[in-house]
């Protein structure tokens, strides 16, 4: 485009070299902006630390919450199937898991895959049990 012309322009009489094509200038943030970004970053994950302090690790941790459920499940099937617990249980699990997610980066390099994180893999193994206890 035209502006993107003049930009280029300007770029090259002021010897600007690190500029990379296909980027926007208006894209680009200034130190200042990157500063205010990383602190309002290291806010949230600061607070989110602090969402379950005064939670009793039964009910927030995924494996043990669910574990709850499956012992419901085994001792009192009827009433585990009349309270529709699969359809509650990821509206339960959302802001435990949303949580963790606070600080997931899939664009980073060393970024966990979803499938390896611990609430994954308990979720994971509570279907497998479900399923194991449905077939039977």
């Amino acid at each position: 485009s035209k502006c993107r012309a003049c930009r280029r322009q300007v770029r090259e009489q002021a010897g600007e070299g690190d500029h990379h094509e296909g980027l926007s200038s208006d894209e680009e943030l200034t130190p200042t902006e990157v500063d205010e970004f990383q602190k309002s970053k290291d806010n949230v994950l600061e607070d989110s630390r602090k969402i379950f302090e005064d939670v009793h690790a039964d009910f927030c941790d995924i494996r043990k919450i669910l574990l709850k459920f499956q012992e419901w499940k085994e001792k009192l099937p009827d009433s585990y199937c009349d309270a529709y617990i699969s359809f509650c249980l990821p509206k339960l699990l959302n802001p435990l898991i949303r949580v963790q997610l606070i600080s997931w980066n899939p664009l980073e390099q060393n970024f966990t895959e979803l499938e390896e994180m611990p609430w994954f893999r308990a979720i994971e193994e509570f279907s497998d049990a479900e399923n194991v206890s449905e077939s039977k």
